[in-house]
């Protein structure tokens, strides 16, 4: 048996690297909304409402459907809901 070792599951489970770092954004994201969703205790319509839109979206976030949302949709989700995002670059090695 060969015990790989990943730093992040979607080093795991994705087969290329440009496409695991994509995935890792993408879940920080959307954890982060999530976040603050459970924080302020909205509904899922409210959220809606907060971060520009339809509640069928937010619901699509909270069931983790991660490939039904791009970075650019995240960010602009995050921004409409009036939460600052930072991003640090490091070498991958």
């Amino acid at each position: 048996m060969n015990a790989n070792r990943y730093a992040s599951i979607w080093d795991a489970l994705e087969d290329n690297p440009v496409q695991a770092e994509n995935m890792k954004l993408r879940s920080s994201l959307m954890m982060e909304l999530r976040r603050h969703i459970e924080q302020k205790s909205l509904t899922q319509v409210q959220a809606a409402k907060l971060f520009g839109v339809t509640q069928p979206r937010i619901s699509d976030l909270m069931r983790g459907k991660i490939d039904l949302f791009a970075i650019d949709t995240l960010v602009n989700m995050l921004a409409s809901a009036g939460l600052h995002i930072e991003m640090r670059v490091d070498s991958a090695a």
